[in-house]
């Protein structure tokens, strides 16, 4: 039951987003910096002039071969909750890769949902907090509305895209 409500609770959150005309809000909390909070796209990301980190990490992705084609073998039946911080340096180095990632899988871009947060983790409707997100990124993988798994920043091996390919295997096998 409890997890019917947050999946109503979480595509409430993503149709009210869809239809605003600014599903998200830009934030100075330190000089020079842009905190942009809500739901966000890859567009935007790639958009915004001063996220350099975007298109360079985008670039000199490499993946894990076997995360990969768990992914490209299963992308129709996964879809992705992405939480991120503009801020954060680890959000710049894992996020275009996952973009990457995706590219490569031909998954597509509407079965990823990528939403920001602001330095106190927190977003819009309080969903980090109900999906007790601490640290970003966090990538949550789900299957028919079940969450399959996350991965935490650069996840148990330091690769963010084996882990990916290691929840959804998983999922499957279950």
């Amino acid at each position: 039951m409890y997890r019917k409500q947050m999946l109503g609770i979480i595509f409430c959150l993503l149709s009210v987003a869809a239809l605003a005309q600014t599903p998200y809000e830009t934030l100075q909390e330190r000089p020079n910096e842009k905190t942009f909070k809500g739901w966000l796209t890859r567009t935007v990301l790639e958009q915004e002039s001063s996220f350099t980190w975007m298109q360079e990490n985008y670039k000199a992705y490499q993946p894990h071969a076997a995360g990969l084609q768990t992914l490209r073998q299963y992308k129709d039946s996964v879809r992705f909750l992405v939480f991120m911080g503009t801020w954060c340096e680890d959000s710049h180095f894992i996020i275009p890769r996952f973009f990457a990632m995706a590219d490569a899988a031909g998954l597509s871009a509407d079965r990823i949902s990528l939403t920001g947060v602001d330095r106190n983790k927190t977003t819009w409707g309080q969903l980090s907090a109900t999906l007790q997100v601490d640290l970003v990124p966090t990538i949550i993988i789900y299957r028919q509305g079940k969450e399959l798994g996350r991965v935490v920043e650069y996840g148990r091996y330091g690769q963010f895209d084996r882990e990916i390919g290691e929840i959804i295997q998983k999922g499957f096998q279950q």
